[in-house]
């Protein structure tokens, strides 16, 4: 299995059983063609028969929907199994990291990237959000929380925002817990609200896995434990 995150400054990769991520640049110009090219090349010397793709934009059932903004052109409509050559499935690469994330009971995950990706997972039920266009004081979320306004407050002014706009998403979806992810988060920091926690680089791998079943790709006796892949439901 080869899980594939899918970046606007880089590509990371990761084949279960392995340990170490490799990663490739990407940025504006990068197509989905050469992305294909560029992780089949850097996957050299792994084994494995299937992919999943988190990508950075909305994914209905035939794939991308929408075209990156920090990306090249052509990912509408691309034909990535072909491309392959081998079984994959893609999905927003917000939803591949919450479903990483996912430890049960219902849970609300928020990335801090680019802009403001959100998901929430009842029961294994994935629930892909747009919390991004939600308004707070004039500005719709992606516009205060994105990348562009940490840029421009600050990290100090941009996680005190960050702070105080939490407890009441977690109060609104009545989640059980929020993970926070996306490159910003790690700006985010100690200490945070009640049944916060930083998500683990390495959860949206875990979240690629799980979207054919493989719940655990390496336990220590070298083994994977499954959970059938109906058991996930996308609504």
């Amino acid at each position: 299995m080869l899980a594939v995150d899918i970046g606007g400054t880089s590509v990371k990769c990761l084949a279960s059983g392995e340990t170490r991520v490799r990663t490739v640049r990407s940025g504006r110009r990068m197509t989905p063609a050469q992305m294909v090219q560029a992780v089949q090349k850097r996957a050299a010397g792994w084994s494995f028969d299937a992919v999943s793709l988190g990508y950075p934009g909305r994914v209905g059932a035939a794939g991308p929907v929408t075209e990156p903004p920090n990306l090249g052109p052509g990912w509408v409509g691309f034909d990535f199994a072909a491309a392959f050559g081998m079984p994959l499935r893609i999905v927003n690469d917000a939803t591949m990291q919450a479903l990483g994330s996912y430890d049960g009971g219902r849970m609300l995950f928020l990335g801090f990237g680019t802009g403001v990706g959100s998901v929430l997972i009842v029961d294994h039920s994935v629930v892909p959000l747009e919390l991004g266009e939600l308004e707070w004081k004039g500005r719709k979320f992606y516009e205060r929380f994105g990348r562009p306004a940490f840029d421009r407050l600050g990290s100090a002014r941009w996680r005190r925002d960050v702070l105080a706009t939490i407890p009441w998403l977690q109060r609104s979806f009545l989640a059980d817990y929020v993970v926070l992810g996306g490159g910003n988060a790690k700006s985010i920091g100690e200490p945070l609200p009640p049944n916060v926690r930083i998500g683990h680089n390495l959860t949206a791998f875990r979240g690629g896995y799980r979207l054919w079943g493989i719940d655990q790709a390496h336990t220590g006796h070298g083994e994977e434990r499954r959970r059938p892949p109906e058991a996930w439901r996308f609504l």
